[in-house]
């Protein structure tokens, strides 16, 4: 079952970044969705500063790197933007399942649908038409709560 929460504004992406960080465990996979603008890469941010327990840590958009490697505070965090992966089969390159403690946040992840056997949880975002902030729906395959 999924968690709806509405967002007003970028401070309580913030906030769910940090409670999802709370649920994560070595190994997972945690697929972003929303189209573009709608938040995936700040919750991103959000999740592996809290992770790292460092909230200056410059995390920019792996748009043009395709993965982007954290690691600190006994975590290993690979963030993946697959907007611009060429083809499904160039997953492989990537390495993202080479160590296998490491959490995984993809963003794109319809690009491989094959990810979704492979992920512990989802987090789609939506924009609301005509009012302010973004809406999120949160599940973990597990049930786990944030």
């Amino acid at each position: 079952m999924a968690a709806v929460l509405n967002l007003a504004d970028d401070q309580a992406t913030a906030a769910l970044g940090a409670r999802i960080a709370t649920a994560l465990q070595p190994g997972d996979v945690l697929l972003l969705e929303g189209d573009l603008g709608a938040g995936k890469t700040a919750l991103a941010r959000s999740i592996i500063r809290a992770l790292l327990e460092d909230a200056e840590l410059d995390v920019p958009s792996p748009t043009f790197a395709l993965v982007q490697p954290y690691e600190g505070k006994g975590h290993v965090v690979l963030h993946a933007d697959l907007y611009r992966l060429a083809s499904e089969r160039d997953i492989d390159e990537l390495g993202l399942f080479d160590r296998a403690e490491a959490i995984l946040l993809v963003e794109w992840p319809e690009r491989v649908p094959e990810l979704y056997r492979k992920a512990t949880g989802t987090v789609t975002l939506a924009l609301p038409p005509g009012r302010p902030g973004r809406t999120a729906y949160v599940a973990f395959t597990d049930n786990r709560n944030i």
